[in-house]
């Protein structure tokens, strides 16, 4: 009810409860002597004719009181308007502008404000719609941020439908406060903010054996005083944690500026002249993420872990819940020692012991190495006693060969299972072990890592953000040829008594020989050493080069790949699978690995349609990283060897975005 309403009801009360007390004495009196009627009657008349004459008066002054006031507050509000401190517009969502205030035209006198109204305009008017169609029609205030300059506003106000007949526009009110300083304080603090780093000398132990007594010292002060300088041009601080790693401190102020120079550091470091056949390279990581500095040195050291199990010589920057990776453009150094293995060796062979039962599973549509790996650690469960299951749910045509072969084994007839058995079967008291791959999103059964907290990771692959951090043993070693190499040294360290079969020896041989093309890419000492073992245990040679024979169709369709091949960039080969969806990986990694062969080509590209999916075969002899160039498309490899499997593209757009990475590889070196 209004004011006004309400003030007149309570004087009319009042009136009305005095006249009935009135008329009750009155009464009264007349009863007690009847000759008092008259008088009473005219006394009454008069007063009720009183009480309507003063009510009608104060009724009016009050009316007149509340339209002053009325006046008086309009005016005011006009007057605000019109003077308002800050800009004032009202429109209609079709950008037709109604009023505008002084200060608004002050404000934006030096800009071409009607573009910028109209589409605010718009971009209103599909928030108002977009509320009606949420149905959230009791919301209808407003509120956009826009930048006119060199100045951020914040745009407020409210909304109400247009008067005008059959119009679906609405008519605002927005007022504009320009929020420029504010963010800028914002930005400003952020800057302040410290971001912590870790720098570390790769392969510290076998760097410093080979270099000379008498220039060792100079050389790793020389070093240090590098690390040192390049902070110090970031106004950071640098604290030595250990003999061969550095933490520091750079405000977030200078991130653009480490970013644009690409981590010069990895570069000034390997400059420096050892006189040696030495490389020296290091690894570094910076992170921004953190309440705390204890949050943030967590964080750096998670990113840390990234950059070494991708093989050292790079740099990541771990900022918004993102990795930024810089360098790796060298090849992976072996590490000669083998305590690591002995270790992993043991300490795997005790959790098998514990554990209840265990499930071994690869990578999506497998390879040999991958199931060759798998058969290894199979052999090791079962010579410790314990019943193992090896997941496999799809197997890749390159080795359908040897799954056919692997089938007519009796042992293995009730060992491989699909994804639906493994889910019903594997507990909290089994053990995963996941072999030839680490991340999320590329095992054979996403779904089986949350069904046990125990899961051990065996892989060669260069580390990427999408691993499985859950683990808790892991032995991933990016120098490794194949997850083979790694399962064969494990398989001679352990202390129970493993005795493999002529398939499982094959496979893993076979594992090691693929990977490494036949032992001329990515074989170091130990992936001899590996492959003698092997040897000795009875490999038939013969036998594994027939799973991995080609037939004269495929010959043919690999002769024809090469044949078409583009080259780019002087010495890049890429080139298109375009026969039947059968086949693919195989046929394009052997393209691949086959365009190689011809001279001044340094790298190879081949792009095959597989279902839904353009899969992309990298191959490279060593000068270019094609594991850098495909993790841009969401692949994965090593530096001469990588694949990536690209979604939502048809080939041509996939080539484009190829060949476009590729340009972007070589901006950034």
């Amino acid at each position: 009810m209004p004011k006004k309403d309400r003030n007149f009801e309570k004087i009319i009360s009042r009136t009305k409860i005095y006249l009935v007390v009135i008329a009750i004495l009155l009464i009264l009196l007349c009863i007690s002597n009847i000759w008092y009627i008259i008088p009473a009657v005219v006394l009454y008349t008069g007063i009720i004719i009183y009480s309507l004459w003063t009510n009608s008066k104060g009724i009016n002054a009050i009316s007149q009181h509340i339209q002053d006031v009325t006046v008086n507050v309009d005016s005011t509000v006009k007057n605000a308007l019109v003077s308002s401190p800050f800009p004032l517009i009202i429109l209609e969502t079709d950008g037709n502008i109604i009023w505008k205030s002084s200060k608004f035209v002050s404000e934006f006198s030096s800009v071409d404000i009607k573009a910028i109204v109209e589409n605010l305009a718009k971009n209103i008017k599909l928030e108002i719609l977009q509320n009606k169609l949420n149905k959230n029609n009791s919301n209808k205030s407003i509120q956009q941020e826009i930048t006119v300059g060199k100045k951020t506003y914040k745009v407020l106000g409210e909304y109400v439908k247009s008067k005008k007949k059959k119009s679906n526009e609405f008519m605002m009110m927005l007022y504009f406060l320009d929020n420029t300083d504010y963010l800028n304080s914002l930005k400003e603090l952020e800057e302040e903010k410290s971001c912590i780093g870790i720098i570390m000398l790769d392969n510290y132990e076998e760097t410093v054996q080979v270099l000379p007594d008498d220039k060792k010292s100079l050389i790793l002060a020389e070093i240090e005083k590098k690390i040192y300088d390049w902070v110090a041009k970031f106004e950071g601080l640098v604290i030595k944690s250990d003999r061969n790693t550095y933490v520091y401190f750079v405000k977030n102020k200078y991130l653009q500026d480490i970013k644009e120079n690409k981590f010069e550091i990895l570069d000034i470091v390997k400059e420096i002249d050892t006189e040696e056949t030495v490389n020296l390279t290091i690894s570094s990581a910076l992170s921004t993420e953190g309440d705390s500095y204890y949050d943030k040195y967590k964080s750096v050291q998670n990113a840390m872990e990234i950059v070494l199990g991708r093989g050292g010589d790079q740099a990541v920057i771990r900022e918004n819940e993102t990795y930024k990776f810089f360098g790796g453009r060298t090849l992976e150094v072996e590490k000669r020692t083998k305590v690591k293995a002995r270790t992993v060796a043991r300490a795997l062979e005790e959790l098998i012991k514990e554990s209840k039962d265990v499930f071994i599973m690869g990578h999506t549509n497998p390879d040999i190495d991958s199931m060759g790996s798998c058969l290894g650690i199979y052999r090791l469960a079962k010579s410790i006693g314990k019943k193992a299951y090896i997941i496999n749910e799809n197997s890749d045509n390159a080795i359908a060969n040897f799954m056919e072969y692997l089938e007519k084994e009796d042992e293995y007839k009730d060992v491989i299972i699909k994804k639906n058995d493994a889910l019903n079967t594997i507990s909290d008291e089994s053990i995963l072990v996941i072999l030839d791959t680490h991340k999320k999103t590329y095992v054979e059964v996403p779904e089986i890592l949350d069904k046990t907290n125990k899961i051990v990771i065996i892989d060669h692959h260069r580390k990427s953000p999408d691993f499985i951090d859950n683990v808790i043993l892991a032995f991933h070693e990016v120098y490794a040829s194949s997850a083979a190499e790694l399962v064969t040294e494990i398989l001679q360290y352990v202390e129970s008594k493993v005795e493999l079969n002529s398939v499982e020896v094959e496979a893993l041989y076979a594992g090691i020989m693929v990977d490494t093309k036949n032992f001329t890419f990515k074989t170091g000492v130990r992936t001899f050493e590996a492959a003698a073992y092997l040897r000795k245990k009875g490999v038939d040679i013969l036998k594994v080069k027939k799973w991995f024979q080609s037939n004269l169709e495929d010959y043919n369709m690999i002769a024809d790949i090469v044949k078409n091949a583009e080259i780019i960039n002087e010495s890049i080969a890429i080139s298109e699978y375009s026969g039947a969806e059968k086949n693919v990986n195989l046929i394009c990694a052997k393209a691949a690995d086959e365009l190689l062969t011809i001279s001044n080509i340094t790298a190879s590209f081949v792009l095959g349609k597989m279902n839904n999916k353009i899969c992309v075969s990298g191959r490279s002899i060593g000068d270019i990283n094609v594991q850098v160039i495909l993790e841009k498309l969401g692949g994965g490899g090593h530096i001469t060897v990588a694949g990536a499997q690209i979604e939502g593209m048809k080939m041509e757009e996939a080539r484009q975005e190829l060949i476009n990475r590729i340009n972007e590889y070589f901006t950034e070196v």
